[in-house]
């Protein structure tokens, strides 16, 4: 049987996503790069600095930003509890099914990594401060 319809275009990832996910990595790359002409990465995680994200106001200014100054240990903590906030929401929307539900449990299972890191560095630092 003919199909009258054919299937959907493929939408691949825009030029621009892809450059904006990129820039990441080149940052982690380059610092990881300079760790020899400088103190360690971890060690130079003292505070934060000044950040904003999310929606913008009709003058083009940030509504929410992360402020300059916040401890790493308090930042790490915010987002582990960010991270467990996402996991459980995450959780209760597992009722799709097909594709949605393996895309669901992989987005999980990538918040419960992420939060399992940030915990262990928050038990190391505790556990080399005690």
């Amino acid at each position: 049987m003919k199909k009258i319809v054919p299937d959907p275009p493929v939408l691949q990832p825009s030029r621009e996503l892809i450059t904006a996910l990129e820039e990441p990595n080149k940052t982690l790359l380059q610092a990881l790069q300079n760790t020899a002409l400088s103190p360690p990465l971890h060690e130079r995680f003292t505070a934060t600095g000044s950040t904003s994200f999310g929606c913008r106001d009709g003058h083009g200014r940030p509504l929410f930003a992360v402020r300059e100054g916040v401890s790493a240990e308090e930042a790490l903590l915010h987002v582990s509890l960010l991270l467990k906030c996402a996991e459980e929401t995450a959780d209760e929307i597992t009722s799709a099914s097909g594709i949605e539900r393996g895309l669901i449990w992989s987005m999980i299972h990538s918040v419960e990594m992420a939060r399992a890191v940030v915990d262990a560095l928050l038990d190391g630092a505790s556990q080399a401060a005690g």
